[in-house]
Formats: C-alpha cells, sequence, structure tokens
C-alpha cells in the first residue's frame, strides 16, 4: 500500500532528526513506532545520502524485521556514520545533504534456467536485486538502473559488487525482485 504524503513527510523527518542526533548522542534518533499508525508495522528500507550529488552514504534493511518507523532512523544513522566506503559524517555537511528513503516491497524469489533467462525477466528501471552465491551477497535499488542502464550491466556490476567475478554462473545462484517507493530531497515524486 503506497504511503500517503503526510507518511513520506515523516519518514523523511526522522531520517533527517536521527542524523542530527546522531552527531551529538552517537546513535539513532529513538522512536516511538505505536505513536505513529501505519508506521509501526514491519518494513524494509534503505536511506541513501548524496552530497553535491555524490553518494556520500547508504544503508538499508532488505527484510522488515522491525518497525518502519525505527528502520527508517536506524538506517540514516547507519548512513551518515556507519556506511565503511566513507567517514562518519560531521556537522558541516548537513546543509548539503540530501537524503532520499526508499521503502521496499518483499523480496520475490525468481526461477531461470541460465543467465539468459535470467535477464530477460529483469524489469529495467523498476526492480531492485537481491544476489546470493557461494556465500556473498549483493544488492542493487531500482535507482541503479540511471547509471547501468542495461539488464547485463546491472547483472554484471551486481555480481562485482557481491563480490564475484562479473561473468560469475553456477546453479546455486540465487536471485530476489523487489520493488521500491522512493522519496526524498533529490525525488520529484
Amino acid at each position: 500500500m503506497p504511503l500517503s504524503e503526510s507518511q513520506r513527510g515523516e519518514l523523511l523527518d526522522v531520517a533527517r532528526k536521527s542524523i542530527e542526533y546522531g552527531l551529538s548522542h552517537s546513535g539513532a534518533l529513538p522512536v516511538d513506532p505505536a505513536a505513529h499508525p501505519p508506521l509501526d508495522r514491519p518494513g524494509a528500507s534503505f536511506v541513501t545520502l548524496h552530497r553535491h550529488g555524490e553518494l556520500r552514504g547508504c544503508i538499508g534493511s532488505l527484510q522488515a524485521h522491525r518497525p518502519l518507523l525505527a528502520d527508517v532512523a536506524e538506517n540514516a544513522y547507519a548512513a551518515a556514520f556507519r556506511d565503511h566506503r566513507f567517514n562518519r559524517l560531521q556537522s558541516g555537511e548537513l546543509d548539503d545533504l540530501d537524503v532520499d528513503v526508499s521503502v521496499l516491497s518483499e523480496p520475490q524469489p525468481l526461477n531461470f534456467t541460465d543467465q539468459a533467462d535470467l535477464l530477460a525477466q529483469l524489469r529495467p528501471g523498476m526492480d531492485g536485486l537481491i544476489l546470493e552465491d557461494h556465500g556473498r551477497r549483493g544488492t542493487f535499488l531500482p535507482s541503479v538502473w540511471q547509471s547501468l542502464p542495461t539488464a547485463e550491466a546491472f547483472l554484471h556490476n551486481l555480481k562485482l559488487k557481491a563480490g564475484l567475478p562479473g561473468d560469475h554462473w553456477s546453479d546455486t545462484l540465487r536471485v530476489w525482485r523487489y520493488t521500491t517507493e522512493s522519496f526524498g530531497d533529490s525525488y520529484s515524486a
């Protein structure tokens, strides 16, 4: 069920406040999901940070395991302070920070016979993917299609992100698809 504009605004506000709170408290903003139905239902989210158009952090949950409001608060904090690809966010970066929230649908397994069959099932611009094989795992949000617009490039780079060779294939490869409802400072939706 799509989120209302006020629910989107509430989630985005919690994400921003959690980042600000984290600057002085070294933890995510404490929230009371029960006071914010239906954001108290389990949900999975990713929070993506950009600064001057460049990625500044992205952390999320692939499976719903806590209330959506709490998931956004925790992931916003983690994107700002725990993404191992970046230094911890500093207070001077807040004014130029774009915050985007993506709420994930339940991942659905894809059944395929070979790579060509898998590629034929992908929906560019719509699908987020989770790829897993040989103890390695990676995901790309649907927004990654903007920079990797072909199914071949998307899958190849997702394998690399998971720590597998770009041409990797095996009978044990597993893939799930999900969609997102995304909104924030750099979205006009």
